[in-house]
């Protein structure tokens, strides 16, 4: 009997240790936090600015002054005075082409021209004494204009087998050589002034009201990612294409260094308008099928943080700002950086080290 009553009180001792531990162990866990920790992510501040209304473009730079030299006449050539990327100024010889048949008629005509005026200086004389008729003196007289007229055309035919710069410029690749056949129409090589530098864009329509000559246009180019170059519009159409619906403008440009004709540009064209928009840095929107969101740092009533998604209506992007036409206020905290962490009721820590 005394047995069972050991056995039992062992047994009472041992569940008791193991109940008493067990209750302690569950009181500890029952006093423990749970809650996931917090996030640490940065924030900026919604700001309240005036931005200009700008409109965005693409066009192709060319020179004000650029053509592609080609001849009006025909010949073989025989002379090239100049190579390709050379500089050349105005009236500057190029090209000759063979010209001994036009230099041979030119000694002809020079011939009958002198001949021309002795016999009508001598019947100039002849009919003051009225020892010939009208009609000699006449003749005499037409044909010296004949006879000028004629070397004229031969002397403008030999200028058309000398073959100059219209204007100062750089040359491009020389197309032809000494030797070959050059035929109307065909390209010698380009010329282009690179000092004053130009460009066509089009811009819809609807714009026509706020478009004038003297607007300001930022010109960006792939050569030079971080420079941008200015300009302003020189001239905008009189007509609306009516295939495009689309105006035509021309810009030109203030400084070229560096920029060649042909090059692709991107544009801003600024309407000398302002706008109040409520900015925030483009790294804290979010893009999803439901609209683009911004998470909004809030305070809880037990004082910590918590960011909340906010759906917003959002308009430009500039130099790594974004508008908000509705949604955020000026002065609220944005979540810039992180927000791929967040979740509904997280609660947050900002890093002020990261400045945006």
């Amino acid at each position: 009997m005394k047995a069972y009553i050991v056995v039992t009180i062992v047994l009472i001792v041992i569940f008791g240790a193991i109940g008493g531990f067990l209750f302690k162990r569950f009181s500890a866990f029952s006093s423990m936090d749970f809650s996931p920790p917090p996030v640490t992510i940065a924030a900026s501040i919604a700001t309240s600015e005036s931005w200009g209304q700008v409109l965005n473009a693409v066009g192709s730079i060319q020179a004000v002054r650029g053509v592609d030299l080609t001849s009006e006449t025909s010949g073989q050539i025989t002379e090239i005075h100049f190579d390709s990327g050379n500089a050349v100024k105005a009236g500057q010889l190029l090209v000759v082409l063979n010209d001994e048949i036009e230099q041979a008629s030119r000694n002809n005509q020079i011939a009958s021209l002198e001949l021309a005026e002795i016999l009508f200086e001598r019947d100039k004389t002849l009919i003051k004494q009225k020892s010939i008729p009208q009609s000699q003196y006449d003749r005499s007289r037409a044909d010296l204009e004949r006879a000028k007229a004629q070397l004229a055309e031969t002397e403008a035919r030999l200028a058309n087998k000398r073959i100059a710069a219209p204007f100062a410029g750089i040359m491009g690749i020389r197309r032809i050589d000494v030797g070959d056949y050059l035929s109307p129409g065909t390209v010698i090589a380009a010329l282009q002034d690179h000092s004053e530098l130009e460009i066509d864009f089009t811009v819809p329509a609807r714009y026509t009201p706020k478009l004038r000559a003297g607007l300001d246009v930022g010109v960006e180019v792939d050569a030079f990612p971080d420079r941008r170059f200015e300009a302003v519009v020189s001239a905008v159409d009189s007509q609306v294409d009516t295939t495009t619906r689309n105006v035509l403008l021309r810009a030109a440009l203030k400084e070229s260094t560096g920029l060649l004709p042909g090059m692709f540009a991107t544009l801003v064209v600024d309407l000398g308008e302002k706008q109040s928009v409520v900015s925030v840095p483009e790294t804290a929107m979010t893009y999803a099928l439901q609209g683009n969101t911004v998470y909004i740092v809030e305070e809880t009533e037990d004082g910590s943080l918590t960011a909340s998604a906010r759906i917003v209506e959002t308009g430009e992007v500039r130099r790594g700002k974004v508008a908000i036409l509705s949604g955020v206020e000026p002065g609220e905290r944005v979540v810039s950086v992180g927000q791929n962490k967040l979740f509904r009721g997280v609660r947050i820590l900002i890093d002020e080290t990261v400045a945006l």
